[in-house]
Order: structure tokens, then C-alpha cells, then sequence
């Protein structure tokens, strides 16, 4: 069910003194606002400018001038997010906004922060996912609180669609910044807001609601998964046993190869890696049958009767 943002506002309780990430835009300025509202003296507001255009230092100055007229204590980071090679700029920016969030939050002395994203943001997130071809991590979209670098993050408008903070902000007289590359469609999030978006709520007018729930869906079955590899992988050993595998079911191989894999860092396997896996494990009848595939940065081998992962960047 969509929420107004006083609706919104009303249910989110987080633990205080609480920091809010704020870019200048209309989310980050209703969440802003409506925070330092209800809770007064005890919010902060975290700005990081990213210098990947123009307009980032009239960005923060409208911060800067915005918080001064709430009383509200902003601190700013200024980050380098360009892009590495073989890495898009969405995720670039996105890693740099959490270590600098995280560095401001830090020094702040705040352990909660809260983010803007909001119902339409949830969708788009649903239909990158499903473009994709993601399973059920991906179609789970953005959870509404967890936990990251030693701090609680929140998601409290994930139920408000985005015309709904804007509205609230005009009745207000408050106003923000917009940020000139939210209209290059050259982005597929863009793409999706101005293209799709509008379709969806020709065809289907509750969809922010309908997509919501179907996201909640997934995250629950997720869980359960989740809580299965955990108690397979318990049984199996770790790192697990190919007699431990061979007695499981392919589909319950997979969810523990994944779960044990995520563990590791850079042991991410593509659909096709783990499909490989699979098809080897299943031929391992012999003592004398060797296993060794490529997976994420590393290989996975056969070492006696175990899996073993070994990482080439290290």
C-alpha cells in the first residue's frame, strides 16, 4: 500500500542521533526535511559531491544554504567516483557514496543513516533485476534496513512514490536541486522512469504496490534458502564434501555452492560456471576423477573428497 511521506515518517523509529543522506534533490531534501521535523537537534545531514559534473558545487552550496536555514549540521565529502575499467559508472558512484557516507557517519558519531529511495525507485530496481534474468537476491530489489561498514542504513519511503515527495515539498515552498544526468537515457534506470514507468501505470495503476509486494515475496523466499545452504553446508562441511553434494539434490547443490561461493570474496560464479560445477560434481564417481573450473576471479579443484576454492588474485 503506497504511504504519504507524513505516513512514512510516522512508522520509522531508528535509533538517534540519526544521519540522512542528502544530495540537494527532492528525496533526499522530503526525508530531509521531515526528519529534522520530528526530531529536532537530533539530525544530521551527510552530503558527498562526487565531482562528476558541473553543477556538483552549486549542488552543495544549495545544501549548505538549505541546511543552514533547518539549523541542521551538514558534513561534506568530496570523492573521486569515476569509473575503473570494466566497471559502470552507477556502480562506481554508488561504492564511492557508501565510503564516504560512511566516513562522515563516522565522524559524526552516528551509527544509524537513513536513504531517500523511494517506491518508484523500488520498481526500477524490480525491472533492472528482471532484465537481468536475476534470481531471487536480484528480485528482492533493496531491502528497507540493514547493515553495512559497522552501520544501520534505513530505506523508510520505499513505500512513497516519488510524485508524493515532491507534492509535499511544494506545499512547503521548499525547494531543490535536479540533477541534470537523471535525464541522460543513456542510463537504463533512466530509461525505465521515463519510458516504462508511465506504460505501467497506464496498464497496471497499482503496480508500485503490486511490484512491492512481489519484491517482499522473493526476499522471504530468499531467506529460506538462505537458511537451508546454511544447514547444508553445516552437514556437508566447509568447504563441502563431494559425497556430502552428490547426496543433495542438483537445485540444493546449487543454493549451497552459491552460499558457500558468496563467502568468499571474488567467488561469485556466472550461471554457466555453476552449471559447469555442477555437471563436474555429478561426474566425480571415482577416487581418481579430477575437478578443477574456473569460478569468479579463482578455480575450484578437487582436493580428496572436498571442494577446495583457491583465489588467483591473492
Amino acid at each position: 500500500m503506497s504511504l504519504t511521506l507524513a505516513q512514512a515518517l510516522a512508522a520509522f523509529e531508528p535509533g538517534l542521533p540519526l544521519g540522512v543522506a542528502y544530495s540537494g534533490g527532492a528525496d533526499s531534501t522530503a526525508l530531509l526535511w521531515a526528519c529534522a521535523r520530528k526530531w529536532p537537534g537530533q539530525v544530521v545531514a551527510l552530503h558527498v559531491h562526487h565531482g562528476l559534473q558541473a553543477a556538483a558545487d552549486q549542488f552543495e552550496q544549495h545544501c549548505q544554504k538549505f541546511c543552514s536555514e533547518l539549523q541542521l549540521p551538514l558534513h561534506v565529502a568530496h570523492v573521486d567516483a569515476r569509473a575503473a575499467n570494466g566497471q559502470s559508472p552507477e556502480d562506481a558512484a554508488r561504492q564511492a557514496r557508501y565510503q564516504a557516507l560512511a566516513g562522515l557517519a563516522r565522524e559524526a558519531g552516528l551509527r544509524e543513516v537513513a536513504l531517500a529511495q523511494h517506491a518508484d525507485d523500488q520498481v526500477e530496481t524490480v525491472m533492472l533485476a528482471l532484465g537481468r534474468g536475476s534470481g531471487l537476491p536480484g528480485l528482492s530489489a533493496m531491502p528497507s534496513r540493514w547493515q553495512r561498514d559497522g552501520l544501520l542504513y534505513h530505506r523508510p519511503l520505499l513505500a512513497v512514490p516519488g510524485q508524493e515527495l515532491r507534492d509535499a515539498l511544494r506545499v512547503q515552498a521548499i525547494d531543490w536541486v535536479e540533477d541534470p544526468s537523471n535525464r541522460d537515457l543513456r542510463f537504463t534506470r533512466n530509461r525505465i522512469r521515463s519510458r516504462l514507468l508511465p506504460a505501467l501505470e497506464d496498464v497496471f495503476p497499482q503496480f508500485r504496490d503490486t511490484m512491492a509486494r512481489s519484491a517482499s515475496h522473493a526476499a522471504q523466499a530468499q531467506r529460506l534458502l538462505q537458511e537451508m545452504a546454511a544447514e547444508d553446508l553445516a552437514r556437508t562441511g566447509c568447504p563441502p564434501s563431494l559425497r556430502g553434494l552428490q547426496a543433495l539434490s542438483r537445485a540444493r547443490q546449487a543454493n549451497l555452492l552459491r552460499h558457500w561461493l558468496r563467502a568468499l570474496p571474488g567467488a561469485t560464479p556466472s550461471d554457466a560456471q555453476l552449471q559447469e560445477l555442477l555437471d563436474q560434481i555429478a561426474a566425480c564417481t571415482t577416487r581418481g576423477h579430477g575437478l578443477r573450473i574456473k569460478v569468479g576471479s579463482g578455480l575450484i579443484a578437487r582436493s580428496g573428497d572436498q571442494l577446495d576454492w583457491y583465489n588467483h588474485a591473492v
